[in-house]
C-alpha cells in the first residue's frame, strides 16, 4: 500500500497478514454484534471490519505530521476546484484556505519535510484567490463575496 503526501508516494509495510484474526476475535467475546444477520451478510461484515483493522494499524504506522499534511493539501484541492468554478465561489475557497492556514499556522514547526510546500502551496492559494476576486469585482461578475 501507498500513502500520497505532497513529495510524493511512500510505501507503507504492511504488518503480519496473520494479526487480522484478531478482529473475529473481538466478535466471539460478549453480546454478539452481528446476531440476525445471514451468514453472507455475517461474512461481510467481519470482512469490513478486517479492512477497517488493517486501515487503522497501517494509519498508525504513518508519522501524524505526513498524515496532517496529506488532509491540508485536501484543502488545497477543495479550495482550488471552488476557485476555479465559473463563477468561482469566493466564500466556499475561503473555508478550505482559511482551514489550510489554521492548520499549517496552529502546527508551525511540527509538520516536517512537508512543511515548507504547504506554506508554499498556501501562498498561491491566497494569490490566486486575491486575483480571482479583484478581477471578478472589476468586471462586476461575482456571484457571491
Amino acid at each position: 500500500m501507498s500513502l500520497w503526501t505532497p513529495d510524493g508516494e511512500h510505501r507503507v509495510e504492511r504488518e503480519d497478514p496473520s494479526a487480522e484474526d484478531d478482529v473475529s476475535a473481538e466478535f466471539v467475546s460478549g453480546e454478539d454484534p452481528l446476531a440476525g444477520m445471514s451468514p453472507a451478510e455475517r461474512e461481510q461484515a467481519i470482512a469490513m471490519a478486517q479492512e477497517m483493522d488493517e486501515v487503522r494499524r497501517q494509519l498508525a504506522s504513518v508519522p501524524a505530521a505526513v498524515v496532517v499534511a496529506n488532509h491540508a493539501m485536501g484543502l488545497y484541492e477543495l479550495a482550488a476546484i471552488h476557485l476555479s468554478s465559473q463563477p468561482p465561489a469566493f466564500s466556499e475557497a475561503q473555508v478550505a484556505i482559511d482551514g489550510m492556514s489554521a492548520i499549517i499556522d496552529a502546527l508551525e514547526g511540527r509538520l516536517g519535510e512537508n512543511e515548507p510546500t504547504l506554506k508554499d502551496a498556501l501562498s498561491q492559494l491566497k494569490m490566486a484567490y486575491v486575483q480571482l476576486k479583484g478581477a471578478a469585482e472589476a468586471t462586476g461578475a461575482t456571484a457571491e463575496g
